[in-house]
């Protein structure tokens, strides 16, 4: 069975690709256009007609992939042609009729590609977040994936794992030799090491899985303090709803931002207050979620309603910049308690001190990013293999009778198992589908 797809973006455009992956490669390109597949990975000029009636569809680039020299390993074809929408469904529709030929599942030609030793799962993942890729840090994450450290670093450890494990089963086939006891030391000493280096790579704060997802900020406060006037001028856009009423924010607002090239995520959150109204308060248990959960809170207040108890203290505790708004209508000096925390004084009416709470946004940006260099972990799942992986070394580091030699090898034979599933040296059909699906259509 062969696929194809659409591999350009949909909609109008100067050219669009269709690719083709699957032993009836060439019966396409050859029905198409009434030749044979012309040489290898040089463009060639032809039309592209009906198959049943030879009408023209349009006059595009052909270009021949045989395999397993193809990005999918298979023989491979991609048909350029203009970007209209009749002339790209036209073509589809052409290629439908030919027998073994279906339309392509999302991410189905990196699939291929797994499948077919041709890269392995973390590249596959890269290439997903480089299609995604919004901002420079995360082109050059993605990049720094696809090159290989990631996959050369697990390899390493898994190769010293399967080292240990040899001698393990050793003493397992042959009982009857002694193990002397140096060689019981290196084994746990070798074992310790690894679990060192696995520990360190878990100790990275989320680095990666932020660069990738996104750096959280959550704006909160009490109501009427200027959270959605903030959201909007951070935006250049009317994001949010702006009313003098309070408690006009119900619901979290969110909006993605580009600053100085790092991925963030920018959440506006209802004014926190004593509340009656039933969807207020859901609003308000929303707003201390988000709080929660980002990596930076710009906490909000009116300059003239400065008050530290309560939630506005424990929101200030970690990760916080205190925003006192509305200091244009400033007359008495500030409580000296606003010194003892990370602040700036702004005014949206004015658009005063903005650039310095932009500056000090992105100086906290760089000091979470600053570790960019050693990112090995980009996904949860990557975490979740490396946690459990860990588990079983402790497991056997704990094992310290020779007899326990068989259960041990089986808590190495584990861990092992949990360093492959991260660049899929072991059968990953369960993870593939959730992997792949985050691909587009036509890659």
């Amino acid at each position: 069975m062969s696929i194809y797809a659409l591999s350009t973006g949909p909609g109008v455009s100067g050219v669009a690709i269709i690719r083709i992956s699957g032993a009836e490669s060439s019966d396409v390109i050859k029905l198409l256009t009434g030749k044979k597949v012309p040489k290898p990975r040089m463009a060639t000029l032809r039309k592209i007609n009906n198959i049943n009636t030879s009408e023209l569809i349009d006059e595009g680039i052909i270009l021949w992939f045989p395999g397993p020299d193809s990005y999918t390993g298979e023989d491979m074809a991609e048909i350029h042609i203009h970007g209209g929408k009749a002339v790209v469904f036209a073509l589809q529709k052409e290629i439908s009729k030919i027998k073994n030929c279906r339309l392509a599942e999302p991410g189905e030609f990196t699939k291929l590609a797994f499948q077919n030793g041709k890269i392995n799962l973390l590249k596959a993942e890269s290439i997903a977040d480089l299609i995604s890729a919004e901002t420079e840090i995360q082109r050059l994450q993605a990049i720094k994936i696809m090159n290989g450290k990631s996959s050369e670093k697990f390899n390493q450890l898994r190769e010293k794992l399967l080292k240990i494990l040899s001698f393990v089963e050793a003493k397992i086939d042959f009982p009857e030799e002694d193990l002397p006891d140096e060689n019981i030391i290196k084994i746990k000493k070798d074992t310790s090491n690894v679990m060192t280096e696995i520990k360190k790579i878990l100790d990275d704060q989320k680095v990666g899985e932020i660069i990738r997802e996104g750096f959280k900020i959550a704006i909160v406060g009490p109501t009427n303090a200027g959270k959605s006037s903030l959201l909007n001028n951070l935006s250049n856009r009317e994001v949010a709803i702006v009313s003098e009423i309070a408690g006009t924010t119900r619901d979290v607002v969110e909006t993605h931002l580009n600053i100085d090239g790092y991925p963030v995520i920018i959440s506006d959150t209802a004014g926190i207050r004593d509340s009656q109204d039933e969807i207020e308060k859901k609003g308000i248990k929303l707003s201390l979620k988000k709080a929660e959960n980002a990596d930076l809170k710009l906490v909000v207040i009116d300059a003239k309603n400065i008050d530290f108890k309560g939630f506005l203290n424990d929101l200030l505790k970690k990760n916080a910049i205190l925003v006192i708004n509305k200091s244009d209508l400033l007359k008495d000096k500030l409580d000296p308690e606003v010194s003892k925390f990370n602040h700036v004084l702004i005014s949206l009416k004015d658009n005063l001190n903005i650039d310095k709470l932009i500056l000090k946004i992105k100086n906290n940006l760089e000091n979470n990013f600053i570790s960019e260099e050693d990112i090995l972990i980009t996904r949860e799942r990557h975490r979740q293999h490396l946690l459990q992986c860990a588990e079983h070394l402790n497991n056997f580091l704990d094992k310290n009778d020779k007899n326990d030699f068989d259960k041990g090898a089986e808590d190495l034979r584990l861990a092992t198992r949990q360093l492959g599933m991260i660049v899929g040296k072991v059968d990953v059909e369960e993870i593939l589908g959730s992997i792949f699906n985050d691909f587009c259509i036509g890659k």
